[in-house]
This record gives C-alpha cells, structure tokens and sequence, in this order.
C-alpha cells in the first residue's frame, strides 16, 4: 500500500512500515490547504495525520483514499460525514498519549500554585523577589476536579492522590466501580464538581455537544482562587469567558489547547488570553513527548498491519454500530471460489440488503467454511430453499440477531 504520512512522525515507524512492504510518502509539513492537492497527485491508499486537517476537499481528491489514521486521540480535525460517505475508514489511536498529557497538566498545576514562571521571569531580570511568590498554598489536601473520566483524568487522578489531594470527577458514562475502587467521588452534576474544586482539569472531546461546556456559568461557580485547566481541545472552553474570569482576578489558567488554534506547526498566534496574567500556556503539546510518539508510532503501525492483512480497522471510530440488521443467516459451504458470489446474487435478486458479513473457513485440506451474513429483512423461505440448493452449500440456519454467538 501506499501511505501519506502528513505530519510528524518517528523514523524508526516510518522503517518499519517500508519493512512491511509498504510506499512511505513522509511530508510533516503539509497544511489543510496543501493536502487535497498531495493526494491528488500521490494517491495514497492511506492517510496518517495528527493536526492537519483533513477537509472534504481532501477526501474528494484522494480518490484512492480507504484509511485515515489519526496519530493520537481526537478526530474533530477530520470530517468523518464525508469520510463515511466516501466509504473511508477513520481510526485513531486513543490512550497511547495520555500519560504525556498527564503529566504537562499537572505541571501546569504546580507551575500555577507556585508560580513558577514569574519568579523565573523575575530573577532572570535581576530581581530576587522572595517575598512575593514565597507564599504558594500548597496542594496537598486540596479538590481536584475532572470533568471527564477517560484515560487521561485517571492518569491526572492518580498523580493527585499522589500529592495528597482529594479527588472528585464528572462523567455522564463514568466506571463508577473504577472510580470507588481508586478513590475518586463521582460528583452527581457538573455543577456540583465546580462549586467544589479548588483545581479543575478538564478532560472531554470536542463535538457539538461539548462546544463551550465549561462557559461563563460554569467558570462564575469555581471557588474564588481555583485554577483552570485545559488539555482537551480548543472549543469546550469558551475563551472569551475564561478571559473574563481571569481578568476579573477570581481564577488563574493554565491551557495547552484554545479556540481557533493554529494547525501549522510554527505560526503567528495573537490570542489575548494567552497574554493575560494569570494564565500560563503552551501551544498544544500535551502529547508531544518522546514516550507518546513511540507508542502512537507502534499503534498506527499495527492498525495498518491489520488493514493491510485482514481487512480489518481496529479503533474505527466512523461506523454505525447502531445500524444492524435484525436476522442472520448462517450458510456452511464447500471452500471454492465463487460460492459466496452466487449466495449474494441470490440475496440482490429477492431485494435483501447485507449489513454485515464474516466468512471462515475451518481446517483440513478440503476444508469447508461458513459465512455470516446480517440481514435488513427476513429472508423468504423460497430464498432459503434457492441458497439450500446450490451443489456447495452444506446447510443454512437462520437466526435473529439476538441470537447471533
């Protein structure tokens, strides 16, 4: 296969794909506007991003396109309606940066309560100022909100349990048997989570129905004194209100993500919140260790690995598991060519759409097989009878899906 890999990523997992057999095209500095144009040229059968966006454009002009990898966890940078439509799988690579995230979110945490980065500015200019940043609270028994419980909030609350803090989280799926058992209070609403975090940390995709979660409303219930912290993605914040809060002196920030962000790796950035005291910031780099781009490497790796020899996508994150049929018939054939096509001619001409289908086949030289094959409708019994009578079939059962396994 041929691979476009249009951001960052490691030589050692670049030799690896090119060890499997597989065209490498590595061109890290690609840009939203630049890639409809590449994969109209190059015609990859795979795509590997991380922070480039990746448009309907893009997907109309990679023609040749069947996969997109993203290299890390979100994939609100890709349009998954056009991808679904175009019949592209998307994946990504959930977890493998969270430990990197992890552990830039509780420095922004101890940077903040100590102030690290005035002092530093300070005596760096001449000024030995004791007296003012001497008087950090202190983090040890102190609240620690998530909003979120996924890979990285757990990381985050265990680093906090670590420091002596008391932990508490909001999610609307959280394990609550996860929770209990490492500690961490399951705050019945949101609201409750924020009147009662001295830290915040905030730990939910970006999509429509996260866009601005934590708002005006959200930040005017944290503690006068609490800190703010972002490492999900630009959008469930709404910078404008976080500015105000800050401004108004009640919290302090420490953000690694914000609306309207950059895509290019170096590029002006002119973002008023990010130039307020009382705000510490990095230009999106929670995942950016050398740790997590190993092992994001090895994940793609093996994700291609398994397109590229079984078909299959693991971590697939645009199919409709919602969308099944409601029957499921099971046909045991001889193993010859041919067989499966006749079986879905059959189902074409009685109208039958397939929603799924999985064929194996059993061992021994003259082996036989049997195909799975999930159904929108009922299959008549003159279908049944028409596949029973084909020379290579070896017996059909028809069951409902409820019944599948």
């Amino acid at each position: 296969m041929r691979i476009l890999i249009a951001d960052k990523f490691s030589p050692s997992g670049q030799e690896t794909l090119r060890a499997l057999g597989h065209e490498v095209i590595f061109e890290p500095a690609l840009g939203a506007g630049d890639l409809p144009g590449v994969l109209s040229q190059r015609r990859p059968d795979v795509l590997v991003v991380r922070s480039t966006e990746v448009t309907e454009a893009a997907f109309t002009a990679g023609t040749e396109l069947a996969l997109v990898i993203r290299a890390g966890a979100g994939v609100n940078t890709i349009d998954l309606e056009c991808a679904s439509r175009r019949g592209v799988f998307v994946a990504n690579c959930p977890g493998k940066n969270a430990i990197a995230v992890t552990e830039l979110a509780f420095g922004l945490i101890l940077a903040l309560d100590r102030r690290l980065c005035e002092a530093n500015a300070e005596l760096r200019a001449g000024t030995w100022n004791k007296k003012t940043y001497g008087k950090a609270k202190g983090l040890f028994g102190r609240r620690l909100g998530l909003v979120g419980y996924g890979a990285i909030a757990r990381e985050l609350a265990k680093r906090g349990r670590a420091f002596g803090m008391r932990v508490a989280a909001f999610d609307p799926f959280i394990d609550r048997g996860h929770a209990e058992q490492h500690k961490v209070h399951v705050a019945p609403t949101l609201a409750e989570l924020l009147e009662a975090s001295d830290v915040l940390s905030v730990h939910v995709p970006f999509r429509e129905s996260t866009r601005h979660m934590i708002g005006a409303r959200e930040l005017a219930l944290l503690p006068d004194g609490a800190l703010l912290i972002h490492t999900s993605r630009g959008g469930v914040v709404d910078d404008r209100a976080l500015a105000e809060a800050v401004s108004s002196g009640r919290i302090r920030a420490g953000l690694d993500v914000y609306e309207d962000e950059p895509s290019e790796g170096l590029a002006p950035f002119d973002n008023p919140l990010a130039k307020l005291d009382g705000v510490y910031g990095t230009p999106h780099i929670g995942a950016s260790t050398e740790q997590a781009e190993a092992a994001i490497a090895e994940e793609t790796i093996r994700i291609v690995r398994e397109f590229a020899e079984r078909g299959t996508v693991p971590n697939v994150v645009n199919l409709d598991t919602g969308h099944t049929g409601h029957f499921a018939l099971v046909v045991r054939h001889q193993d010859r060519v041919g067989v499966l096509a006749k079986i879905l001619e059959a189902l074409r001409r009685h109208q039958l759409n397939v929603q799924e289908m999985s064929n194996v086949v059993f061992k021994g030289a003259d082996g036989a097989a049997s195909a799975t094959i999930v159904l929108e409708n009922e299959p008549s019994a003159e279908l049944l009878s028409d596949i029973r009578a084909h020379e290579a079939v070896l017996g059909v059962d028809l069951r409902s899906v409820a019944d599948r396994g």
